[in-house]
């Protein structure tokens, strides 16, 4: 919980212009912490000019250049990516959906679902149902996962937007007798985790003997 509060405060003391040697004695937290948490938010040039210690105007261009290094080559390295893996053939999307599902998926018997909170996960689930599979959309349950100091209506017109499925698909939420704002979740997405399901005995054991035959040439390696 405390280091939840140092979190929101140092992004607070970062919005309003503060270095990260005047963030790091003001909260007395560690360097690379804060490092991570404000990987995202740089000084504006402008700002940075205005520092009066010339240190910590240093320290800032410094950071802004290692910033700006980093996207660079991320960029060219997800350009390389791109053009070496795209784009999909069918069975090469068929192939990408079971290690998805082999690592994230429900292994349940007679139903197949994936739960996760981040969107892209959920999305690429769906897209290869339907790619793969042939399953409709319409055919799909989801329930969310939320905490109970979030705000549910609004969570739910989150949702049917970026899945672009209907109201009456979703079922009633869980709500976890928890503080959102209580846990510290690095990396997430904040709305909750979304659980997508297909009841369908027949795919499913299409899905599971796929795994297996992934298991088995594991195996044979």
């Amino acid at each position: 919980m405390a280091r939840f509060r140092d979190r929101e405060k140092a992004l607070e003391l970062r919005r309003q212009g503060k270095s990260y040697s005047q963030i790091k004695n003001i909260l007395k937290v560690g360097k690379s912490t804060l490092s991570y948490w404000l990987k995202d938010y740089p000084l504006s040039q402008e700002r940075i000019r205005e520092l009066r210690d010339w240190s910590e105007q240093r320290i800032e261009r410094c950071r802004e250049t290692k910033r700006r290094k980093k996207e660079k080559r991320l960029a060219e390295v997800y350009e390389a990516q791109r053009r070496e893996l795209l784009p999909f053939s069918k069975r090469d999307f068929l192939i990408a959906g079971l290690f998805l599902y082999w690592g994230e998926g429900s292994k349940r018997e007679r139903e197949l679902a994936i739960s996760n909170t981040d969107p892209a996960i959920i999305k690429l689930f769906i897209s290869w149902l339907e790619q793969s599979f042939g399953v409709s959309r319409k055919k799909l349950r989801v329930q969310l996962q939320l905490y109970e100091d979030m705000n549910v209506d609004r969570e739910l017109i989150y949702w049917i937007r970026t899945l672009k499925l209907s109201k009456s698909q979703f079922i009633k939420p869980y709500i976890k007798r928890t503080l959102q704002s209580a846990i510290n979740h690095k990396g997430a997405f904040g709305h909750g985790t979304c659980k997508v399901s297909l009841g369908d005995a027949r795919l499913s054991e299409r899905v599971f003997m796929g795994l297996r035959v992934f298991t088995h040439y594991s195996e044979g390696m």
